[in-house]
């Protein structure tokens, strides 16, 4: 089947689909491949696989999601720039960690370079301390931190990652020396979650979930979250209300290649926001308790670059990026 016709009929899917309470038509789309710049089980295979299985419960036939793991995914973001130009049934799964390694990899290719389609979900950060810390709010790591910024270490993930950006955006609004930020990378948040614990570091960055456990229990007494509002369901103040101008989200967003004429174009992102407003992807949403955070087009295009400016400006003062 010829490719307009094949979406043509995603766009027809767009205004007819059974997730919005109409009848269900055969979506004749059978080439649909989801790249996952990462290796299986993660977060960013999830999301591929999620919305892989909502848009073949939509119609799609032979969907198939491709891992292509490496370097912070670079590895599938070169893929789909450089092997998948022009290709209108190709879609990549990818998210601000990705920018992050672009930055401090030198990757050749960007996330500028694709064709956005939709920012998707997103998990807010939170900053901990272990219980038995003197540092009872955010107010006193923020004094600490100006005082003396080698002090205060951080735990947290990969280096140039969302939890070490978010440690130099917090460093920088409360007026501290970013250059001398003591961040420690982990490769898991089981280790991290030990540092912290024992006291190997005073502070840990990551997403909420991660640590909700043991915020709840009373291991861990989260200090802030940064997200924009308070957060249903979840007591813990912002940075913003503390008096610290950051908000930052681990989002995950879908992008296609680059080549893509409008009418192609047009026809990507009517099928990814019929996915995205469908009863299954609300349900997706639901079980693995991530936050949507859906922003199509045009829109994600300008969340690309006010992220990238934004975060080659604090890796570039953390000493990650030249």
């Amino acid at each position: 089947m010829k490719r307009r016709t094949i979406f043509a009929s995603l766009l027809a899917l767009a205004l007819t689909a059974g997730g919005f309470g109409l009848a269900t038509p055969a979506l004749a789309l059978d080439d649909l491949r989801i790249i996952a710049p990462a290796g299986p089980g993660g977060g960013w295979d999830q999301t591929a696989r999620s919305l892989s299985e909502v848009m073949a419960a939509l119609g799609a036939k032979g969907g198939t999601v491709e891992n292509v793991p490496g370097a912070g995914g670079t590895v599938g973001l070169a893929q789909l720039i450089d092997q998948e130009k022009g290709k209108p049934n190709v879609l990549m799964v990818n998210g601000l960690v990705m920018m992050g390694a672009i930055l401090t990899n030198q990757s050749p290719v960007t996330l500028d370079m694709t064709t956005p389609i939709a920012r998707l979900t997103g998990e807010y950060e939170v900053i901990v301390v272990p219980a038995a810390s003197e540092l009872k709010t955010m107010a006193d790591l923020a004094a600490k931190l100006k005082a003396d910024p080698g002090s205060v270490s951080f735990g947290g993930g990969s280096a140039g990652g969302t939890d070490h950006i978010l440690a130099g955006l917090v460093a920088k609004a409360v007026g501290a020396d970013v250059s001398k930020l003591n961040y420690v990378p982990f490769s898991g948040g089981g280790e991290a979650l030990a540092a912290i614990l024992g006291g190997h570091v005073v502070a840990g960055i990551s997403g909420y979930s991660e640590w909700a456990g043991q915020i709840k229990s009373g291991e861990l007494r989260a200090l802030a979250i940064s997200s924009a509002e308070r957060q249903p369901g979840i007591d813990v103040a912002t940075l913003k209300e503390q008096g610290i101008d950051v908000d930052l989200a681990n989002w995950r967003a879908i992008v296609a290649p680059p080549g893509l004429d409008d009418a192609q174009e047009k026809a990507l992102l009517e099928a990814v926001d019929a996915a995205v407003k469908s009863d299954a992807w609300k349900k997706v949403l639901t079980d693995k308790n991530w936050t949507d955070l859906y922003l199509p087009g045009e829109e994600f295009g300008q969340l690309i670059a006010a992220e990238n400016a934004r975060t080659t400006e604090v890796l570039k003062g953390i000493g990650l990026v030249q």
